[in-house]
């Protein structure tokens, strides 16, 4: 599965469309081009009549070119660190889909290739050069077998290591506070297991390397779909417009009717008033939790524990408890004025309440545990900031910056054949600029 426990994840996890990958049906068509001449080379039993070898000292002139085995390694050139995440998707792919077509049946040469391959949570280097590059598979085979493979080889390499490689970062920008994971509802619903098991990843790896103990957060149940986990989540802001923009309501609605299990995180924005939302949402549950409490239902009581607010003010919004000052920065959205101003009002908020003395470390404690979630357009470089300054965000949700893949968040793999067999021995076949690399992680595959 990963470099935590150094087990695979198998075909039951990913169930691939196995006939269809078989046939091409997810490659582009070069590569069908390509494994279609080489068979029929090698039914012609066609052999090098070039003149133009780039393999001086070496007869090549006998060579089987339709049969020809290859080595070819699959990297990416993203900039610095990126952790690998993909692998085990491309093993099953090559596992269930190496193999030819005679007539109507397919034929497996899975077990002809030599593998080796990186665990998903591998972390590879690279320093712009690429001479240097580090591979996160690498396989010895006959090339038609697998050469309809390097389209969804590739893909799911890319997008799966730039999802876990932004995450990462952004985890790294957090400086160990939790990251939930928010970016569903900005592509296709089919890539959502991809997605979410990245990010699984991505966290394992950080509390790996930073000593840290954060759990994954996501937002759906597909994006546990490969690893176990479930979506978690409360509010969204058509809640509240059907409860008529009154937050308070709709947070004690929500504490009545949902399993205590679910944190109690109260949306404070619909009305543009994070302030006096997210007081009114406290007083409210906490007047419903001391009643309960005070007629001995504690459990009941542990249903109307507030566990945060969620500031999620759009970009081209002031919120009103922010005084404008002219700048952008500081007056719009989810700025570090707006979380200042609103942890300030949870942390006084008991002394506006009228309760007797032996409530008052109980009330104090209820107001000042609230965490505040920080969302809308939260990225590395604004999280930095907030840490920089020290605001007093405990949760950043992000969403669609976990998927940027511009500049130095583009993490397009490769796979390049970088060596060929003749008389059996292996020889340096890599386009200019490219050569045969090493990776120190690499494992053989059985």
């Amino acid at each position: 599965m990963t470099i935590f426990d150094h087990k695979r994840l198998t075909n039951d996890v990913f169930k691939l469309d196995v006939e269809r990958m078989r046939r091409g049906w997810y490659s582009d068509k070069y590569f069908e081009n390509i494994g279609a001449m080489l068979s029929h080379l090698a039914a012609d039993g066609y052999r090098y009549a070039g003149h133009a070898a780039h393999l001086p000292g070496v007869d090549v002139h006998a060579v089987e070119v339709g049969n020809l085995e290859v080595e070819m390694q699959w990297f990416t050139r993203r900039p610095g660190t990126t952790l690998v995440v993909g692998v085990d998707k491309c093993l099953e792919m090559l596992r269930h889909c190496t193999g030819h077509w005679e007539g109507e049946d397919f034929v497996s040469t899975w077990d002809t290739l030599e593998v080796q391959a990186v665990h998903d949570g591998a972390l590879v280097k690279y320093d712009g050069d690429p001479l240097q590059i580090q591979p996160g598979i690498r396989v010895r085979g006959r090339y038609r077998d697998f050469a309809l493979l390097e389209t969804p080889t590739l893909g799911i390499l890319t997008r799966a290591s730039r999802v876990a490689t932004n995450v990462y970062n952004t985890l790294i920008a957090a400086r160990g506070k939790p990251v939930l994971f928010f970016p569903a509802r900005f592509d296709l619903h089919e890539v959502q297991a991809a997605d979410g098991y990245a990010y699984n990843v991505a966290v394992q790896r950080f509390n790996l390397d930073y000593a840290q103990t954060n759990s994954p957060f996501i937002s759906t149940d597909a994006q546990g779909d490969w690893w176990g986990g479930a979506g978690g989540g409360t509010v969204a802001h058509a809640a509240i417009a059907c409860f008529f923009g009154d937050t308070a309501e709709t947070m004690l609605a929500f504490c009545a009717t949902r399993p205590p299990e679910i944190p109690r995180i109260a949306l404070v924005d619909f009305n543009n008033d994070c302030v006096g939302d997210s007081l009114a949402t406290l007083d409210a549950m906490f007047n419903r939790y001391r009643e309960l409490v005070d007629a001995g239902q504690e459990t009941e009581a542990r249903k109307y524990r507030l566990y945060g607010v969620r500031l999620d003010t759009g970009a081209s919004v002031r919120d009103a408890a922010v005084p404008p000052l002219g700048d952008p920065a500081l007056d719009l959205g989810v700025n570090p004025r707006l979380v200042f101003y609103v942890r300030q009002a949870l942390d006084n908020a008991w002394t506006r309440w009228n309760v007797p003395r032996e409530w008052e470390e109980r009330a104090r404690h209820f107001c000042r545990r609230v965490r505040i979630v920080v969302s809308g357009g939260f990225n590395p470089e604004k999280i930095r900031r907030f840490e920089k300054l020290g605001v007093p965000a405990d949760i950043y949700a992000v969403g669609s910056s976990l998927f940027e893949n511009h500049g130095e968040t583009v993490t397009d793999f490769t796979g390049d054949v970088v060596r060929v067999k003749v008389g059996g021995q292996w020889h340096d076949m890599a386009k200019v600029g490219r050569r045969p690399c090493d990776n120190p992680d690499l494992e053989p595959v059985r």
